[in-house]
């Protein structure tokens, strides 16, 4: 069926709902929401859209003036699609540690990318988008502590689910969190109107934040005022900053985070190749990780059990990550044995 939308920015969200029929144990329905399907392929569409639309009607933001955020990605890949559908230039700062994919990405659609030393992690990245704000007054669009973030989870992604799973139980909701938008704006709705379900929150096992019970240190803005002790460097790009944001905070709060699970990075490269492999979904490593929670939660569910996991991005983004290092680009001994099994049109192996 198809849809006739004005332009770009209608297409996001209503992500579709999948079931996985080979990973998850028998007598267990486990669902995926493939968040690869919003057009810039993450989750992150949805902050960016939401932010950048509340702050044209509140009016902090001005036609024409320049936006700025802090993103190890997904964000600013999304805010770069926003902003140059609405007409706004984007700078963004990212740790010269994530993929080069997502630089290159950003710079396509117009945005100016300012790279920030490895060494200063995500908080370096988060600062000097603050000193780039404040030096220029351009506007920070504060994903990590902006309440339109999970706002915007709340009337749609959330609203979703509840439509997916209408007249049906949801036993568990398996989610990692980056900002905490989606977990803070969806948990929330979950807890008023599908009380019964069972909140499960995933995070890298070198860096298990939430399941230290340390506090995160703050400024009096909200922003993190230095990197979290548990934090050490992970492969799960976009899974975690180096600090527990507000949002996400905010959410631990409240009391509705029924299980914390830390997953490894073996174990997160592992289910998102198994999910291609297996299921045919192509998506990232937070999303193999967060599979790899809801597999944890499959194992000691009760029969019959519905069990809905997150999956925020898609595997294009990782191409030079090690979720691509063992993906030649050259022929297998496997595919030249193949070739070589009839006469014509050989391509010899490289030299």
């Amino acid at each position: 069926m198809g849809h006739k939308f004005d332009n770009i920015l209608g297409t996001v969200g209503n992500t579709p709902v999948v079931k996985i029929n080979k990973l998850a144990p028998a007598g267990i329905n486990l669902y995926v929401k493939i968040e690869a399907f919003n057009p810039m392929g993450s989750v992150k569409d949805r902050l960016a859209l939401g932010i950048i639309e509340e702050a044209e009607k509140s009016g902090a933001l001005k036609p024409g003036q320049t936006v700025i955020e802090a993103t190890s990605g997904n964000t600013g890949i999304g805010l770069a699609m926003v902003c140059a559908q609405k007409g706004y230039p984007l700078v963004v700062t990212m740790a010269e540690s994530f993929s080069v994919e997502r630089r290159r990405l950003m710079r396509f659609l117009g945005a100016k990318v300012v790279l920030t030393p490895a060494t200063a992690k995500g908080t370096g990245m988060v600062a000097k988008a603050q000193e780039l704000a404040k030096e220029n007054g351009w506007f920070l669009t504060r994903q990590f502590e902006n309440e339109a973030n999970p706002d915007m989870h709340s009337r749609t992604t959330a609203r979703e689910i509840i439509a997916d799973f209408e007249g049906e139980k949801l036993d568990y909701w398996v989610t990692g969190f980056g900002t905490g938008g989606t977990l803070k704006g969806v948990a929330r709705v979950l807890a008023e109107e599908k009380p019964e379900t069972k909140i499960v929150v995933c995070e890298p096992e070198d860096a298990p934040m939430l399941s230290s019970g340390t506090a995160q240190e703050r400024n009096a803005d909200d922003t993190p005022a230095a990197s979290h002790p548990s934090f050490k460097p992970h492969p799960m790009q976009g899974w975690t900053p180096d600090f527990i944001p507000k949002l996400t905070g905010d959410a631990v709060d409240t009391g509705v985070i029924e299980r914390i699970l830390t997953i490894s990075g073996p174990e997160a490269l592992n289910c998102s190749k198994q999910l291609a492999l297996q299921e045919g979904i192509f998506v990232g490593i937070s999303a193999g990780g967060t599979l790899a929670g809801a597999l944890k939660v499959c194992q000691d569910a009760p029969q019959g059990s519905n069990v809905l996991c997150m999956l925020p991005d898609t595997g294009e983004r990782y191409l030079s990550t090690p979720l691509f290092a063992d993906v030649p680009a050259d022929m297998t001994e496997d595919e030249l044995e193949i070739s070589a099994s009839t006469p014509g049109y050989h391509l010899g192996p490289k030299e």
